[in-house]
Order: C-alpha cells, then structure tokens, then sequence
C-alpha cells in the first residue's frame, strides 16, 4: 500500500520549517551574480536601457564608493509616466536612501523589512558598498507560506473566516520563528506586522458595509499593538478618532460610527484577538472620540494624579494609527508630545506610578514568586519585568518629545538624546529583549492562551540555569532604570 498521504497541517508545518532553514541563512548566500547599478548621471532613457540588457526590474543607483544612495524600479517608471521625460537624469525618478542590510544579516530580517514596509527588493552591503541586492521573489518563490505570499493572501482574503484562518497560520509561523531562535525584537515586530494586516483588512471589509461620507476617520492602535510589540498572547487596545467637516456634532457622528466599530471589533475577536476585558476597544463610546474629545480626555488623564488612573491610561499613550486617514493620528501625537512636555508635575507622577512594579529579586535567594491560583511559585514576567522597562522608557520619550511608540526605539533614541550613555541604553535593551525572549517561549509552548494573566507566568525553578542567570541580571539593570528615573525625577 502506498504510504498515507500527510495531513495538510503537517505539509504545513514541513513548508514553515523549510522556509525557516532558508530564512536563517545570511544574505549574502542568497545573493546571485552582481547589481546592475548606474550613477546619478544616467539618464533615464540609458538606465532603461541598462535595466533590458540585464533582464531586470530594477537598478540600483551608487556614488562613486559604491555606497546606494537610490534605487530605480518598473513600478517607479509606472509612477512617472505620462509626463516621463528620458533625458532627465535618474536621481529625479529615483527612490532615495533605499533600504539596505548588511551582508550578514539573518534572511528572516530582510522578510521582515519587506512585510514591514511593503517593498520587494532589500538592497545587500558589505561595509557601506553594495554587493546585491535580495528581492521578495528569492526569498518566497518556492515558499507557498513565505512571509510575502501570507501578507498578499490576507489583503486579497473575502471574509472573516479566511481571515481567521490566516490568523491562526500567523500564531503557527510564529511559533516555529520563536523555536529557529529569531530574535524577540524582529519576532514581536513580525507578529505585530502581520496582526496589522490581519486587523486592516478586517476593517476594510467592516467599512464597505458602513456608508457614511464627509468624516474622516481614524482607526488607532493602543498598548502593545501601538508599540509593535505583541505576544502570542494578546487581546484588543484601540479606539477611534474622527473629524466632521460639516459641522454634525460629535454625537451624531459617534451614532454613526459605534456600529462600525463593534463589527470590527467582534471580527477580531473570531480570528483571535480576544475582546478586551477593560473594554480598551473603538466600540466603546469613551474611546469613539472626534479630535477635540480625543485632546480633552487626553489633558483630563494629564491633570489626573491617581496613580492607577495614569497606568490605566498609559496604554492609550502609545497610540498609533492603524488604518483610515493617519494625519489625524500624527496631529494628535505632535499635539500630546507637545502638551507633556510642558507638564514636568504629570510627568513626575507617570515615573511615580511606573515605579509601583519592582523587579522580582529577593535578598537571600534568587527572586520573588507568588503562588498565583493555577501557577505556584511563579513571576508575572510582563507585570513586573517588561511593563516595568516599557513605563520607563514612556517617560522618558514623553519627556523629552520623542516621537517612537516602540520600547526598544525609544531605549536607542534616549541615548541619541543624551538621557543615559549609549552603552547602557544598549544594555537595557538587552535585558528589556531577554525578558520578552522568556515570555515568548514560553507562550510557544502553551498548547492554549488562555485571557488572564497565566501566559505571562514564569516559573523560575523550571528554567534552564543561564537563563535563570540572565534574568536575574536583567532584573538587576531593570532596578537600575528603575533607580535612575527616581533620582531624576526626584522620588
């Protein structure tokens, strides 16, 4: 009898490992023959020409040290025409600073950056100078579930139920990601990426169903969504912000709009972002704001001392826009970046409230547990080790104006911004990471996430002794942050 053939889970799985081992390779063993590259002196009639001798969509352009400094492709000359005049030279055409990587780096970070920022070429250098460029097709060609082909299959999904099974699919490639050991900062990125577009796509099939005209509208993404950094684990935080360009009260536009949300809502809930519990979500009228509500509940939560009153809203804090109009999400942040900073009482009462959770670390042995119900002897690993990094880097950011929502961008532009030495800024980053490697692991390894905090709970005992180590030196520097925001602030 010939052998069964294997369930298309397992084929499933067999094609994620394969893409991993393919994905884990460095770019330069990718690379295939030399870039066709010109200089900003061509013209565009003789990069064309380049481009059709070589049989390519693309050129590259460099300097005279071989650096890239644009990158010129069909879809640009698509762009261009009717108006395209040849004789121009290609720097006018061309897209400038293109992304590069360099030759060393993992292929999961070029698959990464194309998802990321929606290119399909990741130009390749070797000390500044290009050697190649990777495009979408190299590293996703064979791979029916390569990262390009998931991203491509949930813009073009019909209905909800597609969308849920994409969604599942992205947990499953996550959790093979988590097991080749990709790094947690590109790993809760990919996760956050592809939830992204899980989440567009749900709102874009709501809105087709809604009519409605003359508002704008803005879908915004709060807490970990908002910072790039989701988990396995992970309910709903976002709202709605709205302008009415004929004069309706916010009211009646609200009316409009709730129906709207609670769609999307309950959709993201059927493909597994739970709903949440506090009710952080657009369908709830507090959070359904025109722009004006929006600056007055922010200033009112600035004037707010309680301490759990500014942690509970520390989560709408780190707002970005998801989809809809994504100037209205910007005007919004310049405005609250702007505000904060002239409110060095509010910001003292943030750092004050964020140093309520202190890393885990005993005197005479190793860490703090509790015996949570279901969980004994464990640690609450975002409560009081991640949260704790995330708070601190918010002050700081809202402090001195930054505008990266994501932790670890904030941890690099607080020491571009003089707040702490480079080296240590790197080290927080370090420990900040390991903590979020740990939860990830573990979260792979639940064969359920349930919607309470049991995801997040680590028992110290069962890890492996470097780990335990490293953790605890990553709780060390965490006390460290923690004791740094309190002598500048005074607590």
């Amino acid at each position: 009898m010939p052998p069964p053939e294997p369930s298309s889970e397992n084929r499933i799985e067999r094609r994620l490992l394969a893409e991993q081992q393919t994905l884990a390779q460095p770019l330069r063993s990718l690379l295939r023959g030399d870039p066709v590259i010109c200089d900003e002196t061509f013209t565009v009639r003789a990069a064309l020409e380049r481009m059709n001798e070589a049989h390519v969509g693309g050129i590259v352009i460099v300097d005279a040290r071989q650096r890239p400094v644009g990158i010129f492709t069909e879809r640009d000359l698509l762009r261009a025409m009717p108006a395209l005049d040849l004789g121009a030279p290609i720097a006018r055409l061309m897209v400038p600073e293109p992304l590069s990587l360099p030759a060393h780096t993992p292929s999961y970070e070029a698959a990464l950056m194309m998802v990321e920022h929606r290119i399909r070429h990741v130009l390749v250098t070797d000390e500044e100078r290009l050697i190649g460029v990777v495009s979408e097709r190299a590293l996703f060609s064979l791979q029916r579930l390569g990262l390009g082909e998931l991203t491509m299959e949930i813009r073009l999904a019909r209905d909800i139920e597609a969308l849920a099974q994409l969604a599942s699919r992205v947990r499953q490639l996550t959790r093979t990601l988590v097991e080749e050991g990709v790094a947690a900062e590109r790993l809760t990125l990919f996760v956050s990426v592809l939830n992204d577009r899980i989440s567009e796509r749900i709102i874009e099939l709501a809105r087709k169903r809604h009519a409605w005209d003359r508002i704008g509208w803005c879908w915004l993404a709060f807490g970990s969504e908002g910072r790039l950094e989701q988990t396995f684990a992970t309910d709903q935080d976002n709202g709605l912000a709205f302008v009415v360009h004929d004069g309706t009260p916010a009211a009646k536009v609200r009316e409009l709009l709730l129906p709207f949300a609670r769609e999307v809502n309950e959709a993201l809930d059927a493909c597994g972002f739970p709903l949440c519990k506090g009710n952080v979500m657009a369908s709830n009228p507090e959070l359904c704001l025109s722009i004006d509500e929006w600056k007055a509940k922010l200033t009112g939560w600035l004037e707010n001392s309680e301490p759990k009153a500014l942690l509970d809203a520390s989560i709408v804090f780190d707002f970005r826009p998801l989809a809809g109009d994504a100037r209205l999400a910007a005007d919004l942040r310049q405005w609250f970046l702007d505000v904060t900073r002239k409110r060095p009482n509010f910001l003292r009462l943030l750092a004050e409230a964020s140093l309520q959770a202190r890393p885990p670390l005993a005197r005479w042995r190793d860490f703090v547990t509790e015996d949570a119900p279901g969980a004994p002897g464990t640690i609450n690993l975002k409560m009081y080790g991640v949260r704790p990094f995330v708070d601190a880097a918010r002050v700081y950011a809202l402090a001195k104006g930054l505008a990266p929502t994501n932790t670890a961008e904030r941890l690099r532009a607080m020491a571009a911004a003089g707040v702490m030495p480079e080296a240590e800024a790197r080290s927080m980053l370090a420990a900040f990471m390991l903590l979020q490697r740990i939860r990830l692991e573990h979260q792979a390894g639940l064969e359920s996430l349930v919607n309470d905090d049991r995801p997040n709970r680590i028992d110290p005992a069962k890890l492996n002794e470097l780990d335990r180590r490293s953790m605890k030196e990553a709780f060390k520097l965490l006390r460290d942050l923690q004791s740094r925001l309190a002598m500048d602030y005074q607590l």
